[in-house]
């Protein structure tokens, strides 16, 4: 599986909030929950965050919020997986949700010796799937070369 889409209500007891509003700190965790499960299952086995990059905050979310966060496989390198996440919000009432952030990951497949192991190789088909892995490709190539 290439993707994963987690969805839930933003709760008082998600940790800290300030004034009905999530912290920027449970957020990142969501987007390293979802990347790490997105890359876990296209690994097959275990795997360590290498990068979290490029989180820009938009909106707040608040408490009580219908939550989504979406993690998609942008590309494979021999033993990594770069990942898109975006986190979306809304009410439950209008049901409509807005993006809240986007940022690149990359995740490092580990043998039991905390080791990189080579992972399956992605390759993108759609023109969309092409542009994200170029997309997040970019990202995490400048980011490096700072």
């Amino acid at each position: 599986m290439h993707s994963i889409t987690l969805r839930f209500l933003a709760s008082h007891n998600e940790g800290e909030h300030l004034a009905g509003k999530i912290s920027g700190g449970t957020v990142l965790r969501w987007v390293d929950e979802a990347g790490f499960a997105c890359a876990t299952r296209w690994a097959k086995g275990p795997c360590m965050t290498a990068l979290v990059s490029g989180a820009r905050f938009h909106h707040p979310i608040l408490v009580g919020d219908l939550v989504e966060v979406q993690a998609r496989l942008a590309y494979t390198g021999t033993s990594s997986m770069g990942i898109a996440v975006e986190v979306f919000s809304g009410s439950m009432p209008t049901g409509e949700l807005r993006q809240v952030l986007y940022c690149a990951t990359v995740y490092v497949a580990t043998d039991a010796n905390d080791r990189p192991r080579p992972v399956d190789t992605w390759n993108p088909e759609t023109p969309g799937d092409m542009a994200l892995a170029e997309r997040v490709r970019a990202h995490v190539n400048a980011v490096r070369s700072v």
